[in-house]
């Protein structure tokens, strides 16, 4: 008997000019049909297959996504905003889909804060140093260039994102803490 190949959909979100190599591991498979979603297409680098917002994911079909990929863009979101686009990744995914959610963890960078060392660089990144500061409001230098997609405007403890993806209608949810201040999520719908 021939053997079948299954692909399935990821949706990638915000995924900026970052390649399949900066995707998670488990994400890099070939079975993988990766969808590239962003804000703008402003950078020429930058060129997703579908132009949207978190809050607006109208042009994804429902329940056509077998997992989701959002890596540091819901911090880019207004607070009321949440549960909207929360809810539209739970519309996107197909019936035992999957979220994978990383963003800031702010109890961390809070702790470093309170130690004053909101510009001491918490750790370095590709692009170059990371400070508190950037991480609670926004990559600075990215800011700076006119990118202001960037900014910040909300942040998460690990119980405030793990209770946000619940109520949103999530039947499952993990959250770990990263090794550079940041938290991961995984959101499982239910079957």
């Amino acid at each position: 008997m021939k053997s079948i190949s299954i692909i399935e959909a990821l949706l990638h979100l915000g995924c900026g000019t970052s390649s399949h190599e900066k995707l998670p591991a488990g994400f890099r498979r070939s079975d993988w049909r990766g969808i590239r979603f962003n804000i703008d297409n402003i950078d020429t680098d930058v060129r997703p297959d579908i132009i949207g917002t978190m809050i607006d994911m109208s042009a994804v079909e429902t329940g056509s996504m077998d997992a989701l990929y959002s890596s540091h863009n819901v911090e880019h979101l207004y607070d009321l905003e949440v549960p909207v686009a929360f809810a539209e990744f739970l519309r996107a995914l197909k019936p035992g889909g999957f979220a994978v959610i990383t963003c800031p963890d702010l109890q961390s960078i809070g702790q470093l804060s309170a130690e004053g060392k909101l510009e001491d660089a918490a750790y370095t990144a590709p692009a170059g140093p990371i400070t508190p500061l950037d991480i609670l409001y926004g990559y600075r230098p990215s800011i700076a260039r006119g990118n202001h997609f960037m900014a910040h405007r909300t942040g998460y403890t690990s119980e405030t994102l793990g209770q946000r993806l619940h109520r949103a209608g999530f039947a499952k949810v993990t959250v770990t803490k990263g090794e550079c201040f940041d938290l991961w999520a995984r959101a499982d719908k239910a079957a």
